[in-house]
């Protein structure tokens, strides 16, 4: 059966780079590796095909000679020496490249030499005001986590004790294991790719070289931040396992809903009551700010129910901004309830004394909409 192109195994135009040939013999290599295809010969096969196609393309001479001549380049022994022989070391870097984070992920990602990973980072949810929001503040808060532990500093060992490397793997937290011609690495199944072993573990940390504590950490909390906002505390999560760097700390802010203000990004909204006088002739109220200030506002005389007036910069801060946003103040007219007799009779006076001019929209409503319907109907 006649060889495939090497450019067409790859997937891959003529021209390819470097780069792309390196990045297409990825892609084709976690496909049809036998590890993510057990029992399958077919894909055995292709993954060969794989290898021998970039063993030569990604050889400048070899890929020279194959572009000039094709397979015939490689016949006769050429071929089959040059790209056999040399796989263990010139691909070493590549199934380094392919499989180094898939172990990692798989036998406890983050795992240094001797031992050491690194601590996972921790979630912190902090409800503050709106107050806390507009002003910002400093806040202290408790977290309970895992710290390195004081009696072996971190080494997981008895005092006087110290880990030995695994005989497994012999301190490399990997075993290599050869399937026909090529060889591929796995985390170490005895020490679970830290490379050490500990005979005496530590009574205090058993072993782990930490030991659960609360903490009290002071947080600073910047003026403009949202609903969301994530701060980030470096080296403040969990400390590593057996002396290795601690993660972070990841502070998630709530901001508690507000009897009367509510936030749509840098600007506020007030719903304000007023009277029906008040709309109708015309008056001046006073609200309070969130920068603890009273703002005057005018209503002017004929105010209807939900009008906004804007109070320019008298919203919320902009994040690491010096911009700020506005105030708005929407007008409820109230309508008057509980009436005593007299007001009755005031209301009604006034009613008949009422005109279109008085009630411009409401006047003759009813009668337009009737007219309306009955000519859509016919």
């Amino acid at each position: 059966m006649a060889k495939r192109d090497y450019y067409e195994v790859l997937g891959v135009a003529k021209s390819a780079t470097e780069a792309e040939l390196k990045s297409a013999f990825r892609k084709a290599a976690m496909q049809w590796h036998p590890d993510k295809n057990p029992g399958d010969k077919s894909a055995e096969v292709k993954f060969k095909e794989i290898n021998e196609a970039y063993q030569c393309l990604s050889d400048g001479q070899k890929r020279a000679a194959y572009d000039r001549y094709g397979h015939a380049a490689f016949e006769q022994g050429g071929a089959g020496g040059g790209m056999g022989d040399g796989f263990g070391s010139s691909m070493a870097d590549i199934f380094e490249d392919l499989f180094g984070d898939m172990m990692g992920r798989g036998g406890g990602g983050g795992r240094r030499s001797g031992g050491r990973e690194r601590g996972s980072d921790l979630r912190y949810n902090l409800e503050i005001t709106l107050e806390d929001a507009f002003h910002g503040k400093a806040s202290t808060i408790k977290v309970p986590t895992s710290a390195t532990c004081e009696a072996c500093g971190g080494s997981g060992a008895k005092a006087g004790a110290k880990p030995k490397p695994c005989g497994t793997c012999n301190g490399h937290g990997r075993v290599r294991a050869q399937q026909g011609f090529f060889a591929i690495e796995r985390t170490c199944p005895t020490c679970q790719g830290r490379g050490e072993m500990i005979d005496n573990p530590c009574g205090s940390c058993s072993g782990s070289g930490r030991v659960m504590r609360e903490r009290s950490l002071s947080v600073n909390i910047p003026p403009g931040v949202e609903d969301g906002t994530r701060i980030r505390l470096a080296g403040e999560g969990e400390a590593g396992l057996r002396g290795g760097p601690s993660g972070d700390l990841y502070i998630f802010l709530a901001i508690k809903p507000h009897p009367f203000f509510q936030r749509d990004g840098a600007d506020l909204y007030c719903r304000v009551p007023i009277s029906m006088v008040q709309a109708a002739l015309g008056s001046e109220i006073a609200v309070h700010t969130l920068d603890s200030a009273e703002a005057k506002v005018k209503i002017p005389e004929g105010t209807q129910s939900g009008k906004q007036f804007k109070l320019r910069g008298k919203g919320m801060p902009v994040l690491r901004s010096r911009d700020v946003g506005d105030l708005y103040i929407q007008a409820i007219v109230e309508t008057p309830q509980s009436l005593t007799r007299r007001q009755r009779e005031l209301l009604a006076e006034f009613e008949t004394e009422s005109s279109s001019k008085t009630h411009p929209e409401s006047s003759g409503f009813f009668s337009k909409m009737k007219d309306f319907f009955d000519n859509l109907s016919s």
